[in-house]
């Protein structure tokens, strides 16, 4: 008996080494697929029995999970590990799957101006512990924020600096401080985005402080504030002789949900009739307006030659051209030039070899004999009188 009994205890101890070795020991024909960047493991084997399972199909299924589980943990037994507090943990290689996702990967936030400047001399930002103590309260208090120490809002009475205004109100100088701050900040962190975003902010979210703007920025300014508002301007008063804001841009017409299914229908036919019509679809009043628009152009382009071959036609020619009203020096007679140029002049002074009628050294009716002239019915100056 006590023989049998020993046997017996060996071979619970083996078959109870078996099943603690098959439980992390899994057989499958085919291996299975890790991506253990993402903790995952695939499985390509048919799943036979859980055809044949009957009843039990609710085992056999969690069987299935439970020695593809075991897989998995195996493979993870297999990488570097490393202590962190007290704790083994897994270092994970990068994921070979790619997970569908709703949104892309966010981008790395750009560095503002200060962070490059900073990068670029080597500074290294100093971590700051977020209480102080403060000697005012004896406490230890927030170094920002409500209820930080060194709270100067909280003082009700300021000293005059000897400097300033007596008159002035130093609580409204403080909180005006502030304000001017705190608008400050806002457009240093809107210029750090249109600089990550490489856009350049409008011209009328900020007039520069110079005093000198002009007309058109003033204008631009004031419409941007209008339509600034929860109705875009469209309860805002107005002066008495401003004009009416322009509309900037279209507002877009989309079709109702639920209409016209008449109207839809045929919509839908027509496109498909175009769509396989051969014969291209032929716009006849925009095809008339092209042609016409080119007939336009053709015809003031050769306007514009003829007036041109105009003047080069009245300008300077070559040798041995004729121009009319030109020095004869270049081969061209003047009609009404000086006789010293070659041409003739009617009507000019007789020492440029030129005939006048009725002016000096020709025949002047009515005119003075004394400038050897005859004259008829005036006074005898040298001259033949008409009784």
């Amino acid at each position: 008996m006590e023989g049998q009994s020993v046997e017996e205890l060996l071979a619970k101890a083996e078959r109870d080494e078996a099943e603690k070795l098959q439980r992390i020991t899994v057989h499958k024909e085919l291996e299975l697929e890790f991506d253990l960047g993402n903790l995952l493991a695939s499985d390509r084997n048919p799943p036979t029995g859980l055809r044949h399972a009957g009843p039990t199909q609710e085992a056999e299924l969690r069987a299935l999970a439970r020695d593809n589980t075991q897989l998995l943990i195996n493979q993870l037994w297999q990488l570097p590990t490393d202590r962190v507090e007290e704790a083994l943990v897994a270092r994970l290689p990068e994921p070979t799957t790619r997970l569908p996702r709703e949104k892309p990967v966010p981008r790395p936030r750009p560095l503002t101006r200060w962070q490059q400047f900073a990068r670029l001399k080597g500074i290294r930002p100093k971590k700051k512990t977020n209480l102080v103590w403060d000697e005012g309260s004896g406490q230890w208090r927030r170094r920002w924020g409500y209820q930080r120490a060194r709270d100067d809002t909280k003082e009700w009475l300021i000293e005059v600096p000897g400097n300033a205004d007596p008159m002035e109100d130093q609580f409204a100088k403080r909180i005006q401080a502030k304000k001017e701050r705190v608008a400050k900040n806002e457009l240093n962190r809107l210029r750090n985005l249109a600089r990550a975003h490489k856009r350049q902010l409008p011209s009328a979210a900020g007039l520069h402080p110079t005093g000198h703007q002009s007309k058109e920025e003033l204008g631009r300014a004031v419409q941007v504030a209008k339509v600034s508002t929860a109705s875009v301007g469209r309860f805002q008063e107005r002066l008495p002789k401003e004009k009416a804001p322009r509309v900037s841009g279209k507002k877009r017409k989309f079709q109702p949900l639920f209409g016209d299914f008449a109207a839809e229908k045929k919509s839908q036919l027509e496109m498909l009739r175009i769509m396989n019509s051969k014969k291209p679809q032929l716009d006849v009043t925009r095809a008339t307006n092209k042609q016409m628009r080119e007939e336009d152009q053709e015809e003031a382009a050769k306007r514009r030659k003829m007036s041109q071959k105009g003047k080069r036609k009245g300008g300077r020619q070559g040798p041995g051209g004729k121009r009319k009203g030109g020095p004869p020096s270049q081969g061209g007679t003047r009609k009404g030039g000086p006789p010293s140029q070659g041409g003739t002049r009617k009507g000019g002074p007789p020492s440029q070899g030129g005939k006048r009628k009725g002016g000096l050294g020709g025949k002047m009716n009515s005119g003075r004999p004394g400038l050897s002239g005859k004259r008829k019915g005036g006074q005898h100056q040298g001259g033949k009188r008409r009784k």
